[in-house]
């Protein structure tokens, strides 16, 4: 059995001290969010407890889906990359990066130099900074990353998924099917229409949407919205889960649902995985951290609960 865990939008805080020209861009109206939103939810001792909780899992592998930053400045950035470092080496995180992360025009470049470790596939020599998708394969499943990160205007939080990159996935499944791979898609934005508001879409996800319905996948993971969802996609003969997770720093009282990680359990081979999901985090209704929901994912489309949760929010 691989154990795989995901944790997603860690909008690593506090806030460094920002100059006037920083501020002179995007970065106000996220400032602005921060010191009004943000700010009293989403720092303290939160996402420390949490990553704290997921070591002591132990888990094979973790995912990290994005947005590690608020404002994708240089001191945020560098913060990130020695968090990065204490979460795990680089063969044991794989990371993709959010929109934070390209806030503004430059800083994705920055990202891509300060965390390219995690953010390189297994072909190291054959791969730059900013190749994606890219593979790497732990035992006996196949991690991809794809990279939907762009700056963007103010008051925007899309993404761009391109049909250059989407024939390279496909070319990437395909060759890890054959393989007998189980094979996860790592991605920020969410690829399901309607899943989060129109300012903040993934602009090509019909891109997306045909590689898993010509290729497939076995699992797609995600972050951006915050919340605890699970979608699925049509695949050439079975239904991909599409998982989303809450922000690992978000702190129980708000209204999205405090922080929590998956930990996926995959076990079997080709055309009999099994895939069981178990969320782990901070509870709204209990102190600490524990167990909020276990159930296992069926390439039918279905999903089984084994422990239900009241602030699940779901689409099926």
């Amino acid at each position: 059995m691989f154990r795989l865990a995901h944790l997603s939008d860690i909008h690593l805080g506090p806030l460094p001290e920002l100059s006037f020209r920083e501020l002179a861009s995007k970065r106000v109206t996220g400032w602005y969010n921060w010191q009004r939103n943000r700010r009293r939810m989403m720092f303290g001792d939160t996402l420390s407890d949490l990553v704290l909780d997921l070591q002591a899992e132990n888990p094979d592998h973790i995912a990290v889906t994005g947005d590690l930053v608020n404002l994708a400045t240089k001191k945020e950035t560098i913060a990130s990359g020695l968090w990065l470092r204490d979460l795990g080496t680089p063969q044991l995180v794989s990371l993709v990066p959010g929109n934070h992360d390209a806030y503004v025009p430059g800083a994705l470049k920055r990202s891509y130099k300060e965390w390219q470790p995690y953010m390189t596939g297994d072909d190291a020599l054959n791969s730059t900074a900013k190749s994606f998708p890219y593979l790497r394969i732990r035992e006996n499943v196949a991690i991809l990353g794809v990279s939907t990160a762009e700056a963007t205007a103010p008051f925007f939080a899309t993404g761009t998924f391109k049909r250059g990159q989407a024939l390279r996935l496909a070319k990437l499944l395909e060759t890890t099917r054959a393989l007998g791979l189980f094979r996860v898609v790592l991605i920020h934005h969410p690829p399901i229409s309607g899943s989060t508001s129109w300012h903040k879409r993934l602009i090509g996800k019909q891109f997306f949407s045909k590689v898993m319905r010509d290729v497939g996948a076995e699992l797609v993971l995600h972050g951006h919205t915050h919340l605890d969802t699970l979608y699925w996609l049509k695949g050439p003969d079975k239904q991909i889960p599409v998982v989303g997770v809450p922000s690992a720093s978000q702190a129980p009282g708000s209204k999205n649902p405090a922080s929590r990680y998956n930990l996926f359990e995959i076990s079997g081979g080709p055309s009999t995985w099994t895939l069981i999901q178990r969320e782990r985090g901070h509870r709204e209704n209990e102190p600490g951290i524990g167990w909020v929901r276990e159930r296992e994912l069926l390439a039918d489309g279905r999903a089984i609960d084994a422990r239900p949760r009241e602030d699940a929010k779901e689409a099926v």
